[in-house]
């Protein structure tokens, strides 16, 4: 029996160490897709976490305002020990009999007492009401601010995410290169040998792979940096081997009209729709200090017992109560209601001025977005047919120097048209990528396409 017992324990350790490890792998993927990326962000980056946090303090201050509508209930208790000198103070004391004196002696004495106070507001002219409207309406541009910070982060990990995906094709563009060169080295040093090349060739194909490292180390470089980008946003060490799954595709997008885009832009922008809801939070903030100079009503109450003697606070006779309504009507304040209503019509023109400029600003992203994506249209289709003609060039330059019939220069121009070409043609592959995401984000959607989602080969 413990022998099975023993085995039983071995199985589940082995079981539970197991899902452990899977749980670790998910954690640390070192291969993402851009999906994948921006969930991770979204988890991770503090920007969004900072950003969620804010709507649990709008609850504790709904909360908090919510009480002031509540009756407040206490209870209070008190024990003194107090001597009054009372009429041995009094002028004409020293008038009485001297055996009367002797009688008003003013000994020491106890007072204990206990209550319960209720204070219920009757009337406040709307102040708490106008409140509770406020800490709504702030709940709601916290819910908007979080759109917000996660479309931000968002756009960001995209850049980013084909960032890396640019970085990692320009390696492989100059890898190619380099290795082209070094077969065109290898060319010229046997045709030098034997003897259909001239020592020049030689050098000057020696050259231009010495010429190509540099690139190469840029293009090392430029990965790490693309890296670090990414892995900044998605709250992971810079260092962190993160590997972009994907590839830098050409969708032709043929944009909707101008106007279309902006209205769906004033429409779906989180930071406009917080603008507006701005602009309630100024009305409601004049309501609230024009009732600062109003009637205001209060109820009060308070039962419980007073008694020189511990074992009377029991005793009905021994009863303490009181009941009142205390109604407020402020006269002069010296100017502090004045104060607070100019405060708010000022903040009421400063939000509406903030959401003009915004829709300007939002309006002119939108003109440059659609430009841009036009543009990036544009640059691909015409880099995909420069990279076809320069490695057609190269092709026949390099069977022409086989025979004889083009120079060493001949080939390295070649060769660097196509560098130039196919570093042309994925950065406009990047651009046009991006340009897509960039006019979703403007109108206020989601970055990411779904047509771009790709998911990771096992």
């Amino acid at each position: 029996m413990f022998r099975q017992l023993k085995s039983l324990s071995l199985v589940l350790f082995f079981l539970t160490s197991a899902g452990w490890a899977q749980s670790a792998g998910d954690q640390g993927l070192e291969t993402l897709t851009v999906d994948q990326a921006i969930t991770l962000a979204l988890e991770r980056n503090p920007q969004v976490l900072s950003a969620r946090a804010r709507t649990d303090i709008l609850e504790g201050q709904i909360k908090q305002v919510k009480s002031q509508a509540y009756p407040a209930i206490s209870m209070n208790t008190s024990a003194l020990r107090w001597r009054d000198p009372g009429i041995l103070n009094s002028s004409s004391f020293d008038k009485l009999p001297a055996e009367f004196k002797d009688f008003l002696d003013a000994p020491a004495a106890n007072l204990f007492g206990y209550d319960v106070t209720v204070a219920q507001p009757l009337y406040t002219a709307g102040k708490i009401g106008t409140a509770l409207q406020l800490a709504k309406l702030e709940r709601e541009g916290v819910g908007i601010d979080v759109t917000k910070s996660e479309q931000d982060i968002k756009i960001q990990v995209v850049r980013a995410f084909y960032g890396l995906l640019l970085a990692e094709k320009q390696l492989d563009i100059v890898q190619d290169t380099v290795k082209q060169r070094e077969r065109h080295l290898a060319m010229a040093r046997t045709r030098y040998e034997g003897g259909v090349a001239t020592e020049v060739d030689v050098l000057r194909s020696e050259v231009s792979v010495a010429n190509a490292r540099p690139q190469l180390l840029r293009a090392e470089n430029g990965i790490r940096y693309a890296r670090s980008l990414l892995n900044h946003l998605l709250a992971r060490p810079t260092d962190f081997p993160t590997k972009a799954a994907g590839d830098l595709g050409f969708r032709k997008v043929e944009p909707r009209p101008l106007e279309e885009i902006v209205t769906a832009a004033f429409s779906g922008r989180p930071e406009l729709q917080r603008l507006r809801l701005n602009e309630k939070e100024a009305e409601a903030q004049k309501k609230l200090a024009n009732a600062e100079s109003r009637l205001r009503a209060d109820l009060n109450g308070a039962y419980g017992f007073s008694a020189r003697e511990l074992s009377n606070l029991v005793d009905p006779n021994f009863t303490r109560w009181s009941i009142s309504v205390s109604v407020n009507v402020p006269l002069f304040d010296g100017g502090r209601r004045d104060g607070l209503v100019e405060q708010a019509v000022a903040n009421e023109r400063i939000v509406k001025l903030a959401r003009s400029e915004t829709e300007d600003n939002v309006h002119l992203q939108a003109q440059t977005a659609v430009d841009e994506l036009k543009r990036a249209d544009q640059t691909v289709e015409a880099a995909e047919a420069s990279v076809t003609e320069a490695e057609r060039v190269l092709k026949l330059m390099e069977e022409n120097y086989r025979y004889g019939a083009a120079t060493t220069l001949d080939v390295q121009d070649a060769q660097t048209a196509v560098l130039v070409a196919r570093m042309n043609l994925f950065q406009s592959l990047f651009d046009h990528t991006v340009a897509r995401a960039e006019l979703r984000y403007v109108t206020g959607l989601d970055p990411l396409e779904k047509n771009d989602v790709q998911q990771v080969n096992p």
